[in-house]
């Protein structure tokens, strides 16, 4: 008997490949499909010399620069991709795509002007190319324009609402029905739903046509993940979820007590959690002269932190010394309304601040990282983590004994967290004091897990990660299954 897993489409048309390039290694057209499939497979350094090998080829190849591109984005190497897309658009400016690639890059990296640019000139090439649109709608958003980013919106998803991703499994998927909000705020999903195992239908929920049935599908992965953003996604989502009778992963009921400030009322006074106080203020207020006054009538103090509600990785987010200082910060932040927020001294015994993250998965909580930084506002890909050997050891305990690393009181504490949530799959931002408590940072359904480079500094890393993707797989696989048997019950007994 052979136990073996049978080979994937991918693994088999690599290996087809393979043999076709070692006997002709000029063939373009069958090293540019293998690099494709590696980089879908997530094999990077294979993908790279693929690609380095088609660039040395045919430099002006729009394909091959523009996939390389993505390839090296979501290994984190923001300026070689930078570099590529920017390539692509110099060699081919009328190739809306790639202005709409780099724009979304210049988006992630702040460059508003910039992006802006590239996604009106991608629409002056296509006025109808609906990922300009959705790209220039997310942008809009960012800067405050929220009526400027719903038209944008309904041209970029009002007719295009469904979409059904490539199956490249060798056996019966798992159909998935993924719900998204057109407004953003989803958890990313790429690295969860392997195309091997996973067949999966995205729907915008706010523009779905309920005069359309649902796709067929064995569940329901809900990634519409941020409450104080996406609120009319997430009830578009419950109207949608009223349809099906399959599980449902991160129900928006769930999904809409999540938010940030939400969190923070129903946490506080729980045992051994430390929660910041938090004020909801007009921004134009505290751009004006009596910023001080309000900030001393709301009980808040400075140093102080302001934050622009529905935005994370830092956007928005700044640090107050003075009264001066925030007023000014209020000038440049979006929208009408900012929190204020108390600062929780997250430093350890050396100065340092910390920031620990862990996953939740089918109401289990795992390791993910720990960032370590000399500024207050830590974030794993700002911090001092890849140029620090020392800050690297101090993160490894905590991956590989998270107990001990956290405490009792903390682990107990972390559990009430997540049963507060109530979430399927999320993640859990904090740190820890001197007593063992936890301060709570923030917690949601959109935690992002940044895939790792292939640099060996990071195979510590690699366990917890494979630890969340698999929790996350056997979570969806057994689900699923559970509904099918079910499913198969109710046939047998309405038969007999």
């Amino acid at each position: 008997m052979n136990d073996r897993p049978a080979l994937s489409y991918r693994d088999v048309r690599i290996n087809l490949l393979d043999r076709l390039l070692e006997g002709n290694p000029d063939a373009i057209e069958a090293r540019y499909e293998r690099a494709g499939l590696l980089r879908e497979q997530g094999s990077f350094e294979a993908a790279k010399r693929d690609y380095l090998e088609l660039i040395r080829r045919k430099p002006d190849d729009f394909g091959v620069l523009n996939d390389f591109g993505t390839l090296v984005l979501r290994a984190g190497y923001r300026g070689a991709a930078r570099s590529l897309f920017g390539e692509a658009v110099r060699r081919h400016p009328n190739n809306p795509m790639g202005h709409v690639n780099l724009a979304n890059l210049l988006l992630l990296t702040g460059e508003h002007e910039q992006a802006r640019g590239h996604f009106e000139a991608a629409l002056r090439i296509d006025p109808h190319h609906i990922h300009a649109h959705r790209g220039m709608g997310n942008l809009l958003a960012e800067i405050g324009d929220e009526g400027g980013a719903r038209r944008h919106r309904d041209k970029g998803f009002k007719n295009d609402f469904l979409t059904t991703l490539p199956y490249r499994g060798n056996r019966a998927p798992i159909k998935v029905l993924l719900l998204i909000s057109a407004a953003g705020g989803n958890a990313p999903t790429a690295s969860l739903l392997d195309d091997d195992v996973f067949q999966t239908t995205v729907v915008a929920a706010e523009y779905y046509d309920d005069k359309i049935p649902l796709p067929p599908h064995d569940l329901v992965f809900n990634s519409i993940g941020d409450a104080d953003v996406c609120a009319e996604g997430l009830q578009a989502a419950c109207s949608i979820l009223a349809r099906t009778a399959r599980p449902i992963v991160n129900h928006p009921v769930a999904v809409l007590k999540t938010g940030r400030a939400a969190n923070v009322a129903r946490l506080r006074g729980m045992p051994n959690i430390i929660v910041p106080r938090m004020a909801r203020l007009p921004r134009r207020a505290l751009a004006g002269a009596d910023a001080a006054g309000i900030v001393a009538r709301h009980d808040f103090f400075f140093p102080i932190l302001a934050r622009a509600p529905g935005f994370h990785t830092g956007h928005h987010f700044v640090r107050a010394e003075t009264a001066q200082e925030l007023a000014a910060a209020m000038e440049r932040f979006p929208g009408e309304d900012v929190w204020l927020i108390e600062q929780l001294d997250a430093r350890d015994g050396e100065g340092f601040f910390r920031k620990f993250r862990v996953m939740i998965v089918d109401r289990k909580i795992y390791p993910l990282h720990l960032a370590i930084s000399r500024n207050w506002k830590v974030h794993y890909f700002t911090a001092d983590m890849a140029g620090s050997v020392d800050n690297r050891a101090k993160e490894v305990p905590f991956l590989k004994d998270m107990a001990s690393a956290v405490g009792s009181r903390g682990m107990a504490a972390l559990q009430r967290i997540a049963e507060m949530l109530d979430l399927d799959y999320g993640g859990i931002d904090f740190a820890v004091n001197a007593g063992g408590d936890i301060l709570f940072f923030e917690a949601n359904a959109t935690m992002v897990m940044v895939p790792l480079s292939a640099d060996e500094k990071w195979a510590y890393r690699r366990p917890a990660f494979d630890a969340v993707f698999a929790a996350v797989r056997t979570m969806l696989v057994e689900r699923s299954a559970a509904a099918q048997g079910a499913g198969s019950l109710a046939r047998r007994a309405s038969a007999q």
